[in-house]
């Protein structure tokens, strides 16, 4: 009986609840919030004024600053076929080749960056935040083993950055990375961190101008703030706003396609050349600023042909030569040599021996064009007239001039060689050699 009497109580109670449960709901959907309540929980404000970062007035100081760097290479092709070859006039196509950063620091129009953004490059441009058009830059500077190139665009109109002083950077300070990460579509991307180390030492196997090849080791600054492909060149500030580093490296595992692999797994190692190292090819540069831009020859043929020496029976005759015996050094790229002409010998008397000229230097540019083998020098001489004078960059290691006159050279042997500028008065002497 007191079970029955318990069972009625407690299926009265939920009755209850389910109707007290239905009349809320009838309220609600009578009654509803009103528009009031409603837009006080949706419709909020934020007061920019009272959002504080020590990151906002530098990025809207230098951010516009920051511009993309574009690399367009041309490339030569054969539309017909013949016997395995190509024949037929050659058909160039120019194709953008890669994509990075750069930083404006000066109001003349110069753009800092990396030498690896626009190393090769048949013709540079830079696109910048203000507008959408691309603008012509010309390579004024660069320094192939620091990794730095100095562009000059005509008529940029953008705030130039103020240049830091790299030497006084501590561990623990804000960096705050600006740069183009995967090209446009993530244009002037800001990433923050800190300075994580200072003076951490890479090693590049770097290639020159002039085809030489050898290893360097520079000294960076270690930050933990995002680097990606495409933030090569751009600027790592400081707190003030200033350019202390430009972004040069980021740290991957092995197995994958980077600047910087560290074998291993990694995250946020990123690496940026100090500003410091810039300032002596930055200064050169201005020195040289005349207010119009002049083209940088950073281009370098190739011969893959064996050495031989140039022929007795040459277009130069009666043209001014300089008194050498030359040949094309097969391979010698891969030796750590330049490319270029390879003096087997130098006449008495002659021009080259008046102006400096030795045997076992390779003559690396002729007044501005860099020169890829002995035909490339025969073929610029070809343009002068008797009494020129003209600018001659040669290579000289001591070690390659004590093989002069061997079949083999021992390349175990060479050491340290250096370029050396020179200058050389043409003259007409047709019993001479080039």
């Amino acid at each position: 009986m007191k079970k029955r009497m318990y069972l009625g109580i407690v299926a009265v109670l939920l009755a209850v609840v389910m109707i007290g449960a239905t009349v809320i709901s009838a309220n609600a959907a009578t009654n509803g919030l009103s528009e009031k309540e409603i837009d006080a929980i949706v419709n909020t404000k934020t007061d920019e004024s009272k959002i504080t970062s020590p990151f906002l007035d530098v990025v809207d100081q230098v951010r516009n600053s920051v511009v993309g760097v574009n690399n367009y290479a041309t490339s030569a092709s054969y539309y017909g076929y013949g016997y395995g070859y190509g024949y037929g006039q050659p058909q160039t196509q120019e194709s953008l080749k890669g994509t990075g950063s750069g930083v404006v620091i000066t109001q003349y129009g110069h753009v800092l960056t990396n030498y690896h953004v626009v190393e090769g490059a048949s013709r540079v441009t830079i696109t910048t935040g203000t507008d959408e058009k691309e603008h012509e830059a010309t390579v004024v500077g660069y320094d192939a083993n620091l990794d730095i190139a100095v562009l000059e665009v005509p008529g940029l109109d953008l705030e130039p950055v103020e240049l830091g002083d790299s030497d006084v950077l501590q561990v623990g300070e804000w960096a705050i990375v600006i740069g183009n990460p995967l090209g446009e579509r993530y244009a002037r991307s800001v990433s923050v961190g800190a300075i994580s180390g200072l003076d951490r030492e890479v090693t590049d196997r770097s290639m020159d101008r002039y085809g030489r090849i050898s290893t360097v080791t520079n000294t960076m600054i270690q930050t933990d703030a995002a680097i990606n492909s495409g933030n090569s060149g751009g600027g790592m500030f400081n707190i003030l706003g200033q350019l202390q580093g430009i972004p040069a490296r980021y740290a991957v595992g092995s197995g994958m396609s980077s600047l910087f692999s560290t074998g291993r797994d990694a995250d946020n190692i990123g690496l940026c050349i100090p500003i410091n190292v810039a300032k002596p090819l930055i200064t050169e540069v201005l020195k040289d600023y005349s207010g119009s831009s002049k083209a940088a020859d950073t281009t370098r043929g190739q011969d893959s042909g064996n050495a031989s020496e140039a022929p007795i029976d040459s277009p130069l005759y009666g043209k001014p030569r300089l008194g050498v015996t030359i040949t094309t050094l097969s391979n010698g790229t891969q030796y750590g040599l330049p490319a270029g002409a390879y003096v087997k010998a130098v006449d008495a008397n002659s021009p080259a021996a008046n102006g400096g000229i030795q045997a076992g230097d390779i003559v690396v540019e002729l007044d501005g064009t860099v020169l890829s083998s002995q035909n490339a020098l025969i073929s610029k001489l070809n343009g002068y007239k008797e009494g020129d004078v003209i600018q001659v960059k040669v290579y000289r290691d001591p070690a390659l001039a004590e093989q002069v006159g061997q079949n083999t050279i021992d390349t175990s042997k060479l050491g340290n060689g250096e370029y050396i500028d020179l200058t050389v008065t043409l003259r007409v002497i047709d019993d001479m050699n080039f």
